[in-house]
């Protein structure tokens, strides 16, 4: 009798483990795509186009950056598709930052 109670414990346990895991690896990944919305839309209001394209390059892989000039303001978005298994369900993350136009673009 302890032999299936230990089973169902230890099971129990790992499958905690695994879900804390999979929340702190979505919130690390969502952090990372409101650094890269928040910088990307910072320096395009600057007019720096390459420093943009660096914060680009830093968003997770398989995120989507899209940036549009509207009102005197830049908005960027970012988009992932967050699925740390092939078995576990996708999440969608986004992160959007709005910047005003610095004077002069």
């Amino acid at each position: 009798m302890v032999t299936a109670e230990i089973a169902l414990g230890t099971l129990a346990v790992i499958l905690v483990a695994v879900a804390i895991a999979w929340l702190i690896g979505g919130l690390t990944q969502q952090v990372r795509c409101a650094d890269v919305a928040s910088e990307v839309a910072r320096q395009e209001a600057r007019g720096d186009r390459a420093a943009a394209d660096r914060a680009r390059g830093r968003a997770p892989r398989g995120a989507s950056v899209e940036t549009v000039r509207e009102g005197g303001q830049v908005v960027t978005t970012v988009r992932l598709d967050y699925r740390p298994l092939e078995a576990a369900p996708a999440v969608s993350l986004r992160a959007r930052s709005v910047v005003l136009l610095e004077p002069g673009e």
